[in-house]
């Protein structure tokens, strides 16, 4: 059966890699010299190419069937089984000294790192925290939310233009640009109480395009598309730090935001508005029927994820001291949803890793500046492929029921 199957893999890969060949022949193999109208023909080129995309069509093909079998298994075992990764974590003598160990790390950080890692590491907290709150609308609501970085534009132009027009400061701005969010996801929650799916992503796609245009054109509300100069940083008591000392001091700010809304979104999850949400998610017309209010449901995610996000946009505002409407273009909607279905929906932890890795990645794979973006996309296919439910699957409650009489 094995040996039938690698005749088969094999097969398959050389269809494959001739036939990329055939498609690629004029732009791997000929090339045209108009200055001095020469034809050059290739063939070396041509070679490489086929041996290594037998090679890879060959690896993915034997990957593909090592899925089959793993998925085969776990449905004669009958249920699903986890991964390696959720075990270790899950084992309290394990996670607890990485827990440890990580906010040793984390504090420590500025102080073992130079600004520009610093830098780099407060815009991968924002993204966790991005996360974390779109997790609650599509990871635990289940309501697909293509617009969420219109929430996270509120929250920067609200201390931008604030602190422009009225010197308010950062700690002051930060409760009020939570409200806004609160308030806008309200505003979008209600329009779209009725719909699901392709629909509600359409519905919130335009509502971020709408925010992103009109930041854009109102000129003399956002200043268009130059946008808000000299935000000021965060201070304490009055005091004005450097450059240097804000990053360290935003990053602090991070951290504990970060902490808290971990800690938040756990409890969040295994409360009752949490398990509302779970059971909004698999079956609305059930989670209806069994008295839950989905309205009162729904609008709360809404507004918690657009909190968090508005929250964030405050602090983007405060780190970059400079904001346009480019900063909030759909791909960043994107890049959080991302965070979200890399990491796992549902999963707190996974949506962690999700955003470290989507962050961090690209950055520091600055080295292959030429290939950078390619490694990239070929890693979240593999991993899309490979892993769908995410890297870190959200663990399941399971109620078990006494039958026995009492």
């Amino acid at each position: 059966m094995a040996a039938m199957q690698l005749v088969t893999n094999l097969k398959k890969s050389v269809a494959a890699s001739l036939w990329l060949a055939f498609l690629t022949l004029p732009i791997m193999v000929i090339r045209v010299d108009t200055v001095e109208k020469t034809v050059t023909w290739r063939w070396m080129h041509l070679a490489y190419m086929l041996a290594g995309s037998f090679v890879l069509a060959l690896a993915w093909y034997f990957m593909m069937d090592r899925r089959d079998r793993g998925a085969a298994i776990k449905n004669a075992e009958g249920g699903e089984t986890q991964s390696r990764l959720s075990k270790m974590l899950e084992d309290p003598r394990i996670a607890k000294p990485l827990m440890a160990f990580g906010l040793v790390v984390a504090v420590a950080f500025p102080y073992l790192f130079s600004m520009y890692q610093t830098n780099i590491l407060i815009s991968a907290l924002i993204y966790v925290v991005l996360g974390l709150g779109l997790n609650i609308t599509v990871g635990l609501a289940g309501l697909l939310d293509l617009g969420y970085v219109a929430f996270y534009a509120v929250g920067a132009y609200a201390y931008a233009l604030l602190n422009h027009h009225f010197q308010l400061g950062f700690w002051t701005v930060l409760p009020l640009g939570a409200i806004l969010g609160a308030f806008f996801g309200i505003l979008l929650g209600f329009p779209v109480l009725r719909l699901r799916g392709d629909y509600l992503a359409i519905v919130t796609l335009g509502f971020g395009q709408i925010v992103r245009l009109v930041l854009e054109n109102w000129s003399e509300f956002s200043m268009g598309p130059s946008g808000v100069s000299n935000i000021a940083r965060p201070g304490l008591f009055g005091i004005n730090y450097s450059v240097e000392q804000a990053t360290t001091y935003i990053y602090y700010i991070m951290l504990g935001l970060v902490l808290l809304t971990i800690f938040i979104t756990a409890r969040l999850k295994d409360s009752r508005i949490g398990r509302s949400w779970l059971a909004l998610r698999e079956d609305e017309i059930a989670c209806q029927a069994m008295g839950i209010d989905n309205t009162r449901a729904k609008l709360m995610a809404f507004a918690l994820g657009a909190t968090l996000a508005s929250v964030m946009g405050v602090v983007f505002a405060a780190k970059t001291t400079f904001i346009n409407p480019a900063s909030f273009t759909f791909m960043e909607s994107a890049m959080i949803l991302a965070i979200v279905v890399l990491g796992g929906m549902g999963s707190v932890l996974g949506v962690i890793l999700g955003a470290f890795l989507l962050i961090l990645l690209p950055e520091y794979m600055r080295a292959f500046s030429e290939y950078r973006m390619l490694i990239f996309g070929a890693t979240m296919i593999l991993v899309m492929v490979f892993r769908p439910q995410g890297l870190i699957r959200a663990k399941r409650k399971v109620y078990k029921i006494n039958t026995e009489a009492a």
